[in-house]
């Protein structure tokens, strides 16, 4: 054998020994990749047939349903929300006692964070019946805790407008995405990896 095909060889060696040392970092990452890009798709087939962006604007249902519940959490809280559809863009003004506080956008809703959580659980997979049933759980919990996080917004634009940018942008993105991190971690170590122990 020439040099060049010993170093060859090795070569090959290690390259799948590596393969065979990350095949689960792999596996997941495929997994991870098709199903979120699947889900994305799907969403955006859903936007695609259901928001309306020419003459008339109008937001996709779900959009619609979010801020309805918003409505409805702010008055349990309290306050005088209403909600309507922005005119002039795809977007839905939240209102405090009649007075335009947010803009409520598709990318707002939740579905785009549940989205991410659920390639999640599915890519780190566990037994399929413990992981629909999380991944309902899981989006449920999600679902509510992003109105609480738009109602609490809402609420925090009206008595600290200054601190608008900050709010917005740090606090509770930290505190959504926070959430959808416990999640990922409870699944991890109470089903995922159970599961994989055990099959």
């Amino acid at each position: 054998m020439t040099k060049n095909t010993i170093q060859f060889q090795l070569l090959i060696s290690k390259s799948n020994s590596i393969l065979n040392k990350n095949k689960k970092i792999i596996h997941f990452l495929i997994r991870f990749s098709l199903s979120y890009l699947l889900l994305y798709l799907s969403y955006s087939f859903y936007l695609s047939k259901t928001q309306q962006k020419a003459s008339v604007f109008a937001c996709a249902p779900v959009t619609n349903t979010v801020a309805k519940h918003t409505e409805q959490m702010a008055q349990i809280f309290g306050y005088d929300v209403t909600t309507n559809q922005n005119t002039h863009e795809l977007s839905l003004n939240i209102n405090i006692e009649n007075k335009p506080v947010l803009r409520l956008i598709e990318g707002c809703n939740g579905i785009s964070i549940i989205i991410l959580f659920l390639a999640f659980i599915i890519a780190f997979k566990g037994q399929l019946l413990q992981t629909i049933g999380f991944g309902i759980f899981g989006s449920g919990i999600i679902y509510i805790l992003n109105i609480f996080r738009i109602v609490m917004l809402t609420v925090a634009m009206l008595k600290f407008p200054i601190y608008q940018n900050f709010l917005h942008q740090i606090i509770f993105p930290l505190f959504i995405y926070g959430s959808v991190f416990v999640l990922w971690m409870i699944w991890v170590n109470k089903f995922a990896l159970k599961s994989k122990m055990n099959g």
